[in-house]
């Protein structure tokens, strides 16, 4: 493939190929959600699906800003979570109350990874609807005049080097969960569609 030199951002060293390949859509959509709700140190965020691809990137982005974190997960992830600074709260029944208690009443930006009512949970808690951004529930987004940011608003290679720059240094994770060969696409995306893979699924050429 011939691509334009410009486009290109060498892999360090200390990043392996599963973590570069899977960087640039995952890391560029959790840079523009988190830049959209615009955090400062001190500022309260809420990261719906936290531990997805997506999101378990957002929620490091968000603690390297300086802001509390508070991500909602299953409790099975909680610890991968908390070892990364993160405040995790199991989603469900009474998510509203629990955000309210960890959060001490306030919460300042919401980012939205999963869809399902967390828009207008964000908006029960709150949060400024210039503050919400959510990649995924476009028919909220609409409804409620929220952001929906994402890959397209940070896709490019000043982007992607400075994901990679985090990556080298150490100021960011990228969880492979499972490295497929690309003769076993449908079994990647059976386990995509149960929606509990914590980081990300590769497929190996």
């Amino acid at each position: 493939m011939v691509v334009e030199s410009g486009n290109l951002v060498p892999r360090p060293r200390n990043v392996s190929w599963e973590q570069a390949g899977a960087l640039f859509v995952a890391g560029t959509t959790a840079y523009a959600a988190v830049r959209s709700v615009t955090l400062s140190p001190g500022d309260t965020v809420v990261i719906s699906g936290a531990v997805g691809g997506v999101g378990s990137i957002a929620v490091q982005l968000a603690k390297n800003a300086g802001a509390k974190v508070i991500g909602l997960s299953s409790s099975a992830n909680h610890k991968w979570l908390t070892d990364h600074g993160i405040i995790p709260l199991t989603y469900g029944d009474g998510i509203e109350d629990r955000i309210r208690s960890a959060s001490g009443g306030k919460v300042d930006a919401f980012v939205d990874t999963f869809g399902g009512g967390y828009v207008e949970l964000a908006l029960k808690l709150g949060v400024a609807p210039n503050r919400i951004d959510t990649i995924i529930d476009f028919a909220a987004a609409g409804k409620y005049g929220v952001k929906a940011e994402g890959s397209f608003e940070a896709a490019t290679a000043d982007v992607l080097a400075q994901l990679a720059g985090l990556l080298a240094a150490g100021r960011l994770e990228i969880p492979i969960a499972k490295v497929y060969p690309l003769a076993q696409v449908r079994d990647a995306y059976r386990e995509l569609e149960q929606r509990h893979t914590r980081g990300k699924i590769v497929l190996e050429p």
